[in-house]
């Protein structure tokens, strides 16, 4: 009878079955960990700590990485670019994603100013809200307030939030051929989220307004509807 290779062996000619071969319990080559039980695992699960079961009061002061905001809000645009047809079309996009964070900002903060006060206040003029926006806002998105507000001389109807150094632009090259590109029409679509669920509907834009000490400047433009206006009157 041939003698099989030096290089192969045969496992029929082996006292052990195939199970105890392939096992690795079975060989002193492998050290496997025993498995921990189901009860001393859904144990472990339980005591993790889960998001949903903070309390939304307790998180008021816990911020954000930078870095992880630069990184996803770059990502977005991207991804956004590529499906889309012009630079208004971007800006409009980006706006929308806006106006659905706004939209739970103030859900949020609103919660938070009902729970804290035995009385809570909500503004029924535009200016007091506006400056609410203007501090309140900006710190609970940015981590700080803006930094001015201004109204503008020719147009009764529009007022303006002055950005030096906006989050959403501190970390986005734009090519020359979309200088016109104000990525901060995020942050507008947030404020008109927060202005709708006020009750002061407008038309919120972003317009890059640079200088030189300033390179990233971004005006927040609002225009304010004609309802508005007229009830600013009547309560006067």
């Amino acid at each position: 009878m041939q003698q099989p290779h030096s290089r192969f062996s045969v496992l029929s000619n082996s006292s052990l079955s195939s199970a105890d071969l392939l096992s690795p319990t079975g060989s002193s080559r492998f050290s496997l960990p025993s498995a921990p039980s189901i009860n001393a695992t859904l144990g472990q699960t339980r005591q993790r700590p889960n998001i949903y079961d903070r309390n939304l009061n307790k998180t008021r002061s816990s911020e954000v990485s930078a870095s992880a905001f630069a990184f996803l809000f770059s990502e977005i645009v991207q991804y956004t670019q590529k499906r889309v047809s012009g630079i208004n079309d971007l800006e409009r996009r980006l706006n929308i994603l806006g106006y659905r964070v706004g939209m739970r900002v103030l859900e949020l903060m609103t919660w938070r100013a009902e729970s804290s006060s035995k009385a809570p206040k909500r503004e029924i003029r535009f200016l007091p809200a506006l400056m609410s926006i203007h501090t309140q806002v900006w710190r609970a998105v940015f981590g700080r307030p803006a930094d001015a507000i201004e109204k503008s001389v020719e147009n009764e109807d529009e007022y303006m939030i002055i950005d030096n150094d906006p989050l959403p632009e501190r970390h986005i090259s734009v090519p020359r051929d979309m200088s016109q590109l104000s990525c901060s029409s995020f942050t507008a679509g947030i404020v008109e989220a927060v202005l709708d669920g006020l009750g002061f509907p407008a038309r919120v834009t972003a317009h890059n307004t640079p200088t030189q000490q300033y390179p990233s400047r971004t005006t927040i433009l609002i225009k304010l509807e004609k309802s508005v206006l007229e009830r600013e009157e009547i309560v006067k």
